[in-house]
């Protein structure tokens, strides 16, 4: 029997704001050391009062605008009621049934197709703290306690883990290209739980579903997703029953061990938070947040395409990450000339700088208006293209214009025929087997001919004229 997967994810995505959500503590505490970021407010003592930071509700409102969400005009926060070690009200403050945003959905690009994931629940909430086991001792370290988080919950939408690691991915892009999360799954800036269930193809029936915590990667969700599916239709084969069990995956054996039974939401005894007043998003807020919503990815990408006629390839990659994305429209605008070109450039030359430097784009001295001289020069015959390429790292390491170091270093092409005839005419005066096994038939030598013209001159010849020359010369 042909069985399929029904999966929805639980996203938790930590809001990159310099402080906690209701106390003024550092928001971002990784490289702290354990319990050195807390404060009676984040620690639940006796007596303390919260105070909301506008800064999550204005970036939790902009990822509500670009997940197309509805925006609520008033929302209240909750007390959502576990008992834990790391949480050390008893309670979480969370939001329940009068969330930020209402609904939206997000666009997943898929091989050939495209799936619309919708989002159940989007609501903002702080973070818990986090255990760990020592030297069997179990550790709690205070420090995420407060962190401002987005929890999203998408419905049962995806139908593989291919679909689910594909909407992760799209995701972090989406949280990185608005500004409002660094994503980083090792750091716990992005965090998944994946609920997962099986039935026959064709059915509509919805089963029983398990939910697996603690994955931290992209490629781990994807892992455990599978194993599960796996684990689900086996035991439906054998006739048996999925238990309503939350599962935690095993990075190091790659395998799920239970938890505990699936908690279900009255067992969090909800009710309003208060001590915090509801939230008053009026119009003129929300227009103030949403002047600041950019073009998103799958729109500048759609627009790449039909405007300036790329390759849907060179689209993509062009769109995975916003600073790319601006410096190349900066550097087509600088250049005047075919967009396919400058991607070119970016694409295969200033990628690798990116890449060996680990910066992003809208960090490098080589700007996108150097980069467009250096493609005018090379265009223009004053420079041939190694020297060109050459130009990009000149530039940024040193940030002096392409212009100022063509004349500074002397760096401009030898197009004069007579002074690249002597350089010719020496090369072969000097390779007297090469010249022999060329003329008997070794044409792929030519390329080794002009390499040596290039060598004299120091990178700067017009190879195109070391080659017709030699092609005279060496009849």
């Amino acid at each position: 029997m042909e069985y399929e997967a029904i999966i929805g994810l639980e996203t938790h995505i930590q809001l990159n704001t310099s402080s906690k959500i209701f106390c003024s503590c550092k928001a971002d505490s990784w490289f702290d050391g354990p319990n050195t970021n807390i404060c009676p407010v984040c620690t639940g003592m006796p007596g303390v009062l919260p105070v909301l930071n506008k800064a999550v509700v204005e970036k939790g409102a902009l990822l509500a605008a670009a997940m197309n969400a509805d925006l609520q005009p008033v929302s209240y926060f909750d007390r959502k009621n576990y008992f834990y070690p790391d949480l050390p009200k008893g309670y979480q403050i969370s939001q329940y049934d009068r969330p930020l945003a209402k609904g939206g959905w997000l666009e997943v690009p898929l091989d050939g197709y495209q799936r619309r994931v919708g989002i159940w629940k989007l609501h903002l909430e702080e973070d818990a703290g986090k255990t760990k086991n020592e030297n069997g001792q179990r550790m709690i370290d205070f420090n995420r306690c407060g962190v401002p988080l987005v929890e999203m919950v998408t419905g049962p939408d995806l139908r593989s883990a291919d679909e689910a690691a594909a909407y992760l991915i799209r995701l972090r892009q989406l949280l990185r290209w608005i500004g409002v999360s660094e994503a980083d799954m090792e750091k716990g800036h992005l965090r998944c739980d994946a609920n997962v269930s099986v039935r026959l193809k064709g059915s509509e029936t919805f089963n029983t579903k398990t939910e697996i915590k603690n994955v931290n990667s992209i490629e781990a969700v994807r892992a455990a997703i599978n194993k599960e599916i796996e684990r689900q239709v086996r035991e439906y084969e054998r006739g048996g029953k999925i238990e309503a069990w939350t599962l935690e995956w095993d990075e190091d054996t790659q395998t799920l061990k239970k938890m505990r039974s699936k908690e279900t939401e009255a067992d969090y005894r909800y009710f309003r938070e208060p001590d915090l007043l509801p939230v008053h998003l009026t119009e003129a807020w929300k227009s103030a947040i949403l002047a600041d919503l950019p073009e998103l990815p799958l729109a500048r990408k759609a627009r790449f395409i039909g405007e300036y006629g790329l390759p849907e390839y060179d689209a993509d990659l062009l769109t995975a990450e916003r600073s790319l994305s601006d410096y190349f429209e900066s550097a087509v605008k600088a250049y005047g000339g075919d967009p396919k070109r400058v991607s070119n450039w970016l694409l295969n030359d200033v990628m690798r700088m990116l890449n060996e430097s680990g910066k992003i784009a809208g960090e490098l001295s080589l700007t996108p208006a150097y980069l467009a001289e250096i493609i005018k020069l090379v265009d223009a015959g004053t420079v041939n293209t190694n020297t060109g390429k050459a130009l990009l790292d000149k530039v940024n390491e040193s940030g002096k214009s392409p212009a100022q170091l063509v004349e500074s270093e002397g760096l401009a092409k030898v197009s004069d025929a007579g002074a690249i005839r002597a350089v010719v005419e020496q090369v072969i005066a000097e390779s007297p087997a090469e010249v022999e096994s060329y003329r008997a038939g070794k044409v792929g030598l030519m390329g080794w001919f002009v390499g040596q013209v290039m060598k004299k001159l120091q990178g700067k010849a017009d190879a195109q004229k070391a080659r017709e020359l030699f092609e005279e010369l060496l009849k």
